[in-house]
């Protein structure tokens, strides 16, 4: 047999093998498939992906499923998907996935700590849901976590802000927990622990008591509402050293005391400031803030 006639048989088995290892290295792996399965066997409404996420096909290609350039998972994306049941623990699994956005669905249940002490996202959207109960502590041994925002808004959360949990998430930069039935105090670690919090929005829930002076530091933060609350006495010194803020509103609450234009007129970037329906007696707001 020729030299060139080898060749040419052993050609198309050579590309026949890389073909082969190329679609076994391509296929997200079986603990992750198994994660997702997990989590989809919780469902008693799936939207219909029942019939995308089958067992023994490529769990990439999946609906909702987007992988990064090694095939491991990067994002689950399935807001209105009509989704019932609850969220399983599984998907805190998911060691490469940085963003889950579950939002605008009927999901019930709590909400699995493994995806609050996940490694790996980022971004973490459940709203519009009908999940419920607290949040749970993070185990004081978790590391620093890497979440940046998290919206939990339009639930039936309840109770207070575990401490412990904003203290190792030192990433934060958005949060918004509106609309659920949160209590206690509102939480001034946020921005002790999150240097670059921007946003926080606190509104439409059961907090009660003073506003803490530690909210003065968050120098980062942009937006902070916390309007429909039970929120009781004056407004702090401390907070307008928080000068960044564009976007105050802390409507329909029990403030009271003086409104001190000196103090408001520290924050310079402020364009919106909504304080009606509490308890002040006095004080004008400066004509530059709408």
């Amino acid at each position: 047999m020729s030299k060139n006639r080898l060749n040419r048989l052993l050609l198309p088995l050579f590309i026949l093998a890389l073909l082969l290892l190329l679609s076994l290295s391509s296929a997200c792996t079986e603990r992750e498939k198994d994660s997702l399965l997990q989590f989809l066997s919780g469902l008693s409404q799936d939207g219909g992906l029942g019939a995308s996420w089958q067992n023994g096909t490529d769990c990439c290609t999946w609906e909702g499923i987007t992988c990064n350039g090694k095939r491991r998972i990067s994002e689950v994306s399935l807001p209105s998907r009509g989704l019932e049941g609850h969220i399983s623990p599984s998907l805190g699994g998911l060691h490469g996935m940085l963003r889950l956005n579950l939002s605008g669905n009927t999901l019930t249940g709590g909400l699995p700590v493994e995806l609050m002490s996940s490694r790996s996202i980022v971004s973490l959207d459940v709203s519009f849901n009908h999940l419920s109960g607290g949040l749970q502590e993070l185990p004081s041994s978790t590391p620093h976590q890497p979440l940046q925002v998290l919206n939990i808004s339009s639930n039936f959360f309840t109770g207070v802000f575990p401490s412990a949990t904003w203290e190792k998430t030192r990433n934060l930069v958005a949060v918004n927990a509106s609309n659920n039935s949160f209590s206690g105090w509102i939480p001034s670690s946020f921005c002790i622990r999150s240097p670059d919090m921007a946003m926080l929005d606190l509104s439409y829930n059961q907090f009660s008591g003073y506003i803490n002076p530690g909210l003065g530091k968050c120098s980062a933060l942009r937006v902070l509402t916390a309007g429909h609350n039970n929120i009781t006495g004056t407004l702090p010194d401390e907070l307008f050293n928080a000068t960044s803020l564009e976007y105050l509103s802390l409507s329909n609450n029990q403030l009271e005391g003086t409104l001190d234009a000196a103090n408001i007129i520290k924050l310079r970037n402020l364009a919106f400031l909504d304080l009606a329906a509490n308890g002040f007696i006095s004080g004008k707001v400066p004509d530059s803030i709408g």
